[in-house]
């Protein structure tokens, strides 16, 4: 294989001399800072994430800020990031370390590596970074310019393929200086070695199976497709009395511990007009008269694993229905805009 110490060194003085990305927590030794910049980035882009980063670090300066915060005010700070597991399990490690460690972040790769939501990627940045430990990052990055400069065809998502390249990320890891290097090989992945990469002005051309073999649009390689599961929301916007009906999504799902309006789930669409509404309303809710209603249809939003489509239903109801709702509640809308929604809902300004 193509000489490893070749690749590191080229990649470090691309590093010293070239590398112009910039980013609040680039060079942070606080590993509280580190871990909570990875979190937000997982499934987020650098850009989207920047300011929910400085939101964060203002509201909550330290690990004990932070873990002895509300969760609603947490959840309503993350709104509009998406994949709220990754709020969860950000709360559920602060308070641990509070709790476990008296709020000090622990330095052993082995103990962060146990804590909840934290993998192997984010283990070794926070350990690199902040106590120059060696272990080399392993990112989407990583793996498209480890497959294209080595020539690898393995699958990055096979068994065989992820232990194939974990242990080259290593084996080129500097030790005296993994942060650098660390650095170094994700940014490049980022700003040259793009899905669409700058080849012209790659600092590893002249070396790159890759390029030299005419096989940058071949790697790196997928072995798994990603089939969508497609799901129709559509969210009924009760009004009465001034209020607005809410109620609280608690079931193991996407938007876990999320509010939204009341929602019916269909398979297909729905393809909603003014009869079927008010034939829906009668036999599910037993609603007979209305003072108004409106139809939205809501701008798809795609998630990893699923595509979400539906409508937004403004109903002006006459009297309160009931809604059968153990987690109902009729809200002001000044009291609406205190709780976190998902994204999706966000589309709706009605």
């Amino acid at each position: 294989m193509k000489n490893k110490k070749l690749f590191r060194n080229l990649l470090l003085k691309w590093h010293r001399e070239k590398n112009k990305r910039v980013m609040p927590w680039k060079g942070e030794k606080d590993p509280y800072k580190v871990w909570l910049s990875e979190i937000i980035l997982q499934q987020t882009r650098v850009e989207q994430g920047w300011s929910y980063y400085e939101k964060f670090i203002q509201a909550y300066p330290s690990i004990t800020h932070l873990a002895k915060a509300k969760d609603e005010e947490v959840f309503k700070l993350w709104e509009g990031l998406g994949y709220y597991s990754r709020c969860k399990n950000l709360l559920h490690t602060a308070r641990t370390i509070n709790e476990k460690y008296s709020g000090n972040f622990p330095s052993d790769y082995n103990t962060i590596l146990s804590l909840k939501g934290i993998g192997a990627y984010t283990a070794s940045a926070i350990v690199s970074f902040c106590f120059d430990l060696p272990y080399a990052v392993v990112d989407g990055n990583v793996l498209r310019v480890l497959s294209r400069y080595f020539g690898i065809d393995l699958p990055t998502d096979s068994t065989e393929g992820k232990k194939i390249f974990t242990q080259l990320a290593q084996e080129c890891l500097d030790k005296d200086q993994p942060a650098a290097y660390n650095q170094s090989i994700m940014d490049f992945g980022a700003t040259i070695c793009k899905p669409a990469p700058l080849c012209n002005v790659c600092c590893l051309n002249k070396t790159c199976i890759a390029f030299n073999k005419n096989k940058i649009d071949l790697l790196p390689v997928k072995q798994k497709m990603i089939i969508k599961k497609e799901r129709w929301f559509s969210y009924f916007i009760f009004s009465f009395g001034g209020k607005k009906f809410v109620e609280q999504r608690t079931a193991k799902d996407i938007w876990q511990n999320l509010y939204e309006f009341y929602l019916e789930e269909t398979t297909a669409n729905p393809e909603w007009n003014f009869e079927k509404i008010k034939e829906w309303l009668c036999k599910k809710l037993n609603i007979t008269s209305t003072r108004n209603i409106n139809i939205f249809p809501a701008r798809k939003q795609l998630l990893t694993h699923q595509t979400i489509q539906g409508y937004f239903v403004c109903v002006e109801l006459n009297s309160e229905p009931d809604l059968n709702s153990k987690t109902g509640l009729w809200l002001s809308d000044a009291e609406i805009n205190t709780l976190a929604f998902p994204r999706f809902i966000h589309q709706f300004n009605g």
